[in-house]
């Protein structure tokens, strides 16, 4: 039977996402091998949030991968996307503080979607904060430099400062 379900799973992986029919069917088929298999959960949580934009049941999803197998590292950022798309920002935190914890997550990823989560909290010196951190668990150029892209952009948010002349009149 595991290698039924691993067919389902491969044949879903390879077609999503050009083929959601596809990739949603041989999703199904694994499901009803193993209905709590953490990759398929994972991936039918990740249609459901990129692709219908129906984030409650996405949710239910990745609850339920996380729940079988806490160690299918793959949902994290994919769920705690789900959770700031759906402004549910306590959840979201709280996730990527256990996240943080697990071993093998990638770390850099984490810290940067707890900048963009800071972000849409308007806490702009918080999420500057996290992308340092982030800088000290990245291990490629690539990565840096989109660490560096979202430092500025958070940066460009911030409020300005009002400038004021040496009589401490603000101009």
């Amino acid at each position: 039977m595991n290698n039924l379900l691993d067919k389902y799973i491969f044949q879903a992986l390879d077609a999503y996402p050009y083929n959601l029919e596809e990739a949603v069917e041989s999703l199904n088929y694994a499901l009803s091998y193993d209905d709590k298999n953490p990759i398929a959960l994972g991936l039918m949580g990740q249609i459901y949030a990129e692709n219908l934009k129906n984030y409650e049941t996405a949710k239910e999803y990745y609850q339920q991968a996380l729940a079988e197998d806490m160690y299918t590292l793959d949902v994290y950022p994919k769920y705690i996307n789900v959770l700031l798309w759906n402004e549910d920002y306590d959840e979201a935190e709280k996730l990527i503080d256990f996240a943080l914890t697990i071993k093998g997550t990638d770390k850099a990823v984490l810290q940067v979607k707890k900048a963009i989560l800071f972000e849409q909290k308007r806490q702009y010196k918080k999420a500057l904060k996290c992308l340092k951190i982030a800088k000290g668990y990245t291990y490629n150029t690539h990565y840096i430099n989109t660490i560096e892209d979202e430092k500025m952009r958070i940066k460009n948010k911030k409020p300005k400062k009002k400038k004021t002349s040496k009589k401490g009149k603000k101009k």
